[in-house]
């Protein structure tokens, strides 16, 4: 792994994270981009895949704050290991599955191994990097969900043409045992990493603020006295209303690509990727700018997210509006594109990380991933409804509208970013 200098090992770490993610959401899309054949194969109804997408979203929903608090309590390389382990197990039973049942069971214990991703990455980022570096590194982290979900598009239909899509999901679960052999080799905590020079440990620390050194040896934080605080309402906030478009973005497009613009699945193997790209270099870009303000035009950083996450919310209502008019396949996909760059700049996993300390971290993000999944439960099922009976177009006015509600629930209710709450 000798990517970097001496004292930039915390960026290979990122990279490791990275890597977690794309795997994560390569084995989570493989259903989306395979969809219409399984259906096909299966018999499978819009309903019925609804249902399932669902159901996943519902699982995942009710164990990310379960492995939030258990991340927090073991610790990042112990709750990561058994996530991937787990989830890339699930993903190659999925590929013998043969009926709704047994699909249903595979996707139901798929969201709740792969739950424990984003509350271990966001964690680690931020027990590896100061807080000025903090956007940057969840950027980098949560890019992978972009790439996987790139990755996914080509990699999962050339496996399905040439040898089946069974084959596809045996594959990409392999993939996460190999991520699992690298992670166990490369990551402890900078104060006991032996690659880790003292200039760089330092550097890691710089930022802190003595309540947080402090009370990283506190006891545990409860969860009612998380609640009771407004902040952490302007976390959850970012979630409940964003979480639902993701889910959309992730499980959906595909479909809309095929039902609406008539992409077959080659098609979609060629163009559909593109859009995901645009999200993954849009949440580097979501932590690069920030730091880029902060360094070179002395702003803060909370002046500095929140004009990004500002231009990118009054830029998603244009996008969605454009899907409305008579448009070509080719302006379809850049306008989808448009739409998950902004997501991308929003960088609303990071919010944690700039407000409170690191023992809560992994709980905070859990909390917040629980209540986004509840409402993309309710949301899959409307979007199946709408899907079958009307359109994609209520589905894109929602999404036009959820980054500006979630800026000003954020901006009233958190205020400055940059300043670690004490708990």
């Amino acid at each position: 792994m000798k990517i970097l200098g001496n004292d930039n090992y915390r960026w290979k770490i990122a990279l490791l994270l990275c890597f977690a993610s794309t795997l994560n959401y390569v084995d989570r899309n493989a259903l989306a981009i395979l969809a219409p054949i399984i259906q096909k194969d299966l018999k499978w109804t819009d309903l019925d895949y609804a249902n399932i997408t669902a159901l996943f979203v519902f699982s995942y929903t009710i164990m990310y704050a379960l492995s939030g608090r258990i991340i927090d309590r073991i610790g990042t390389r112990k709750g990561l290991a058994y996530s991937v382990g787990a989830w890339s197990f699930v993903t190659i039973a999925t590929a013998f599955a043969n009926t709704l049942g047994q699909f249903s069971i595979a996707r139901f214990f798929l969201g709740i191994t792969e739950s424990g991703n984003f509350p271990g990455g966001v964690k680690s980022t931020s027990e590896w990097f100061p807080m000025k570096e903090r956007a940057l590194a969840i950027g980098i982290f949560s890019a992978g969900s972009s790439i996987g979900a790139a990755l996914a598009v080509p990699i999962v239909t050339f496996i399905a043409i040439g040898w089946g899509w069974r084959m596809a999901f045996i594959v990409i679960g392999i993939l996460g045992f190999l991520w699992l052999a690298l992670w166990l080799k490369y990551y402890y905590l900078p104060d006991k990493h032996p690659k880790v020079t003292e200039r760089e440990r330092k550097l890691i620390i710089e930022e802190e603020i003595p309540s947080d050194v402090d009370q990283a040896v506190a006891t545990t934080v409860s969860i009612k006295k998380l609640l009771m605080k407004k902040e952490s309402w302007g976390c959850f906030s970012a979630r409940i209303f964003i979480d639902p478009v993701v889910y959309f973005l992730m499980f959906w497009i595909p479909k809309y690509l095929h039902d609406v613009q008539g992409f077959t699945l080659s098609e979609i193997g060629m163009t559909a990727w593109l859009p995901y790209v645009a999200m993954g270099v849009g949440t580097i870009m979501g932590g690069w700018l920030p730091k880029f303000l902060i360094e070179r035009k002395k702003w803060s950083l909370n002046k500095s997210r929140k004009t990004i996450m500002l231009l990118a919310s009054l830029a998603v209502p244009i996008f969605c509006f454009s899907l409305s008019l008579k448009i070509s396949p080719v302006m379809a996909i850049l306008l989808i594109s448009g739409i998950m760059l902004s997501h991308g700049l929003w960088s609303n996993i990071t919010i944690p990380t700039e407000i409170y300390p690191k023992r809560v971290l992994a709980t905070i993000t859990g909390i917040g991933g629980t209540l986004g999944g509840l409402m993309s439960v309710i949301s899959q099922k409307l979007i199946g409804l709408s899907v079958g009976n009307h359109s994609y177009m209520p589905i894109f006015i929602y999404v036009g509208c959820a980054y500006i509600v979630s800026f000003l629930l954020v901006h009233f209710l958190i205020g400055k970013l940059g300043i670690i709450r004490s708990i």
